[in-house]
């Protein structure tokens, strides 16, 4: 209780502070997760890689997909080397839709994470401890 109970509130914080961000983007925090994948990655790539790299489940990167692909922000093409796999990729409309809305997200995390000063290598040390402990569960 004692790492998780201040980890649970510190996630619920800065949700609460970012949330005001999505209100008029093109994109929710989810969407916008994906689309930064796609966006840094010079190649296609298949829902199913998006899920393992994101650690989310396969239902939850499709149906992100299928609302990205609704909106005209991705597109999904037939694989070459997988008949049952699609090609993901952002369009031109899904690049500017990241392009508008992450650098404001940047802007606001450096705003929020200012105060921690001196202490903040600390911090970033005490959050890669512990996701190293996470990523070695059973």
């Amino acid at each position: 209780m004692e790492v998780i109970g201040p980890l649970k509130r510190v996630v619920t914080l800065l949700g609460e502070a970012l949330d005001p961000l999505y209100a008029d983007a093109a994109l929710t925090g989810a969407e916008l997760d994906v689309c930064l994948r796609l966006r840094h990655d010079p190649n296609p790539t298949i829902a199913r890689h998006l899920a393992d790299q994101m650690r989310h489940s396969r239902a939850a990167i499709s149906k992100t997909l299928i609302r990205l692909e609704s909106r005209g922000l991705i597109t999904r093409e037939p694989s070459p080397s997988n008949r049952r796999a699609a090609l993901v990729r952002l369009t031109p409309e899904g690049e500017a839709a990241v392009d508008a809305i992450f650098p404001r997200q940047l802007a606001r995390e450096a705003e929020l994470l200012k105060g921690l000063g001196a202490d903040r290598e600390r911090v970033i040390e005490a959050l890669n401890l512990l996701a190293d402990v996470l990523s070695r569960r059973p």
